[in-house]
């Protein structure tokens, strides 16, 4: 069977050449004469892995010297209660964002562990926008002030970074990290699962300035202590070895083709053309309003459910896969990450075309 596209929300579809190096490597990675799935942690060989990973990340991301890089375990779920444990430091207040269902959870979270307030919300219009975040709103004695910089399931977008003053913004960046160009001076937290731009599913990157390591609450978990896995190098416990060497070859690759920069100029281009189509379309639509569309996750509706399953059901069997809508927002989604290529999306609008044109 030829490959698909594959328009999942998450783990997503991952770079071919990326996925040919590692089959080529499986089973003597750099003339080790093992898979990296064998090889000690504490090896030589994956040192240069693991220390090899993070340099790259920092290229491409112009990380500034004082904040680590974490290579841990768990999701950006776990990153829901790491945050508060390790950033309530003094007030033990947060400030949210809530703009969906991973901001929700994580303000859930944090209310375990402190005090979590809403400060703005899009929840009155089901998520289909960002609310306004004037500076005003945010409390100046808050030990952080958080949001989830891309909506993978609502399709929206942070156009433009809150002013939190010096209060530390920390950002769930899971489903568009590496796809847009962002300061990451402007951030004391970002965090990110893998399995959207960075690798497969088991590994999540953390970003976490200096100074707010070290202040962590006493009931912390060890494993869940910024501090002790940035002493041991993301290395305290096994760290999920495959998952961080795929994630050096994108790293790689994303370098290669020109870096974050050159990723967001195509990522704005495939998604240019699906918006170009549904803005003009008079079977399909899209519920987000235009100025908070996301680049990465785009949710578009027929006018019924048989005619979105009809669509998910032809779809599949033209060779793209995984369009169909997160349970509570309906419709399809096409989720169009950096691996996703313009033939991809293109076919997409293509197949979108013959169908509206099939179904008057």
């Amino acid at each position: 069977m030829s490959r698909v596209y594959n328009f999942s929300a998450g783990p997503s579809m991952l770079p071919e050449t990326v996925l040919k190096r590692a089959a080529a490597e499986m089973l003597d990675c750099s003339g080790s004469g093992q898979s990296v799935m064998e090889m000690s942690h504490r090896s030589k060989e994956y040192e240069e892995i693991i220390h090899g990973a993070e340099a790259l990340l920092r290229e491409i991301m112009n990380i500034p010297a004082n904040y680590k890089v974490l290579f841990m375990q768990g999701g950006a779920s776990s990153q829901f209660a790491m945050a508060p444990l390790n950033l309530f430091r003094k007030s033990k207040r947060a400030d949210f964002v809530h703009t969906g269902t991973w901001s929700g959870k994580a303000i859930s979270e944090a209310k375990r562990y402190g005090t979590a307030r809403v400060v703005a919300s899009s929840e009155d219009k089901n998520f289909t926008y960002i609310p306004a975040c004037d500076k005003s709103l945010f409390d100046p004695a808050a030990d952080y002030a958080h949001i989830t910089t891309n909506n993978t399931i609502e399709g929206t977008l942070f156009k433009t970074l809150p002013d939190t003053g010096n209060v530390p913004l920390a950002a769930d960046m899971s489903s568009n990290i590496l796809s847009q160009v962002y300061d990451v001076s402007r951030f004391g937290l970002i965090y990110a699962g893998a399995q959207k731009n960075i690798g497969p599913a088991g590994l999540t990157v953390v970003i976490v300035r200096e100074d707010l390591i070290g202040a962590q609450l006493e009931i912390t978990p060890t494993m869940f202590n910024y501090k002790i896995q940035a002493e041991n190098g993301s290395m305290y416990n096994t760290p999920p070895c495959y998952a961080i060497y795929i994630a050096k070859l994108v790293f790689e690759l994303v370098k290669s083709q020109g870096g974050v920069a050159a990723m967001e100029a195509l990522n704005i281009k495939k998604a240019g053309l699906l918006y170009d189509f549904l803005d003009n379309s008079k079977l399909f639509k899209s519920p987000v309003a235009p100025q908070a569309r996301s680049l990465m996750n785009i949710p578009f509706t027929a006018p019924s459910d048989d005619l979105n399953n009809a669509f998910v059901k032809e779809a599949a069997k033209a060779g793209m896969v995984n369009l169909k809508g997160h349970r509570s927002v309906g419709g399809m989604r096409a989720s169009i990450y950096n691996a996703m290529p313009v033939e991809g999306v293109q076919k997409l609008v293509d197949f979108m075309k013959t169908f509206e044109n099939s179904h008057k």
